[in-house]
Formats: structure tokens, sequence, C-alpha cells
């Protein structure tokens, strides 16, 4: 039985791009559990992946197996299927938001363009396979992976492109320049 390095980097665990269907993944973390039984120790392993288009998709996925490669391919099948569709503005994101989901919070400031992503973890998996070039990131709560990972998409999913603020309040992107 093969147990994973040590190494809980993300930015060195990278799948690569599946050719047919254009969707990048990334490895965020691999989590190995213990069980002690009679012969000794039983290992069963978790895998938490990010997947997207680098065009406005992404999505995550969490598996669990008893070998590190079928965790790996539980997590991207279920990545591949809780895709969300994020709004891009340019190379970064229309505005700043804040994400949270359990005792994760996440904040994310668009930036000039060639700023590049200056953030850490999950919240550069994330951006990165939605497609998001240029933006801050800050992780203000929990270090906990997958918390980081919900609440940077529950930050991507509430932002929303401003000719579409105008549209709710009535006002046309015509008047925004005149303003």
């Amino acid at each position: 039985m093969a147990a994973p390095s040590n190494n809980r980097n993300s930015r060195d665990n990278s799948a690569g791009a599946d050719d047919k269907s254009g969707m990048s993944e990334k490895v965020v973390f691999i989590n190995r559990c213990a069980k002690v039984v009679k012969g000794g120790r039983r290992f069963s392993f978790s895998a938490l992946i990010v997947a997207g288009d680098q065009k406005g998709k992404v999505g995550f996925g969490f598996g669990k197996a008893n070998e590190v490669s079928d965790a790996i391919k539980k997590a991207s099948e279920a990545s591949r299927r809780n895709l969300i569709t994020v709004s891009i503005l340019n190379t970064t994101i229309p505005h700043e938001v804040i994400g949270e989901h359990g005792g994760g919070r996440v904040l994310l400031k668009p930036a000039s363009p060639g700023t590049g992503i200056i953030a850490g973890g999950g919240v550069r998996a994330v951006c990165e396979a939605a497609g998001v070039k240029d933006v801050l990131a800050k992780s203000l709560g929990s270090s906990n992976h997958a918390n980081v990972v919900k609440a940077t998409l529950a930050a991507l999913t509430s932002l929303r492109m401003p000719d579409e603020i105008l549209k709710m309040r009535g006002k046309k992107s015509a008047e925004k320049k005149a303003l």
C-alpha cells in the first residue's frame, strides 16, 4: 500500500488538463486516515479536487477510498458534476466580495491586469480553474481546506456584472457612461 508524500502544497499536485473536455483539475488536499485493527493499521484516503474550464466554470469534488488514485478519481468525477458559472470581467472579478462557508471566510478583491493571483492554497486553485487571472485574496477564518474552497466558490457565485446591476436599477449602460 503506497502512502502519499506529506506534501500538502496544492501548487505541485496538478492533475493536468483533460484532452477531450478542456477541463483542468487541481488536487488541493489529500488526507490519510488510519484505523487500528488487529493486524496493524488500515489506511484510507480522502481527496479534495477543484476542476474548471478556465472560461468561467468551476467546481469542487471530495472523494474517499482505500487508495489515493481511487480517491482522486472519485473527487474528479464529483467536481465535474458540481460546476458553477462565475462572472469574470476581462481578467479579474467585477467587484470586491466576501464568501463564507462554515468557519471559512474568504475576501476577494479585483486587481489590475498583470497582478496575477495573489492567493494561497484552495483559493488559488479555485481562481485558476475558473479562469480568473488577476485577483487579490485573503483567507480570514478557518484554514480548513474544504471550507476555504467552499467559501471561495460562495464568493465567486455571489459576483454580479455591472450591466446586471444597472438593469436591476432600471438604468441603461449608456447612462452609466454619461455620469
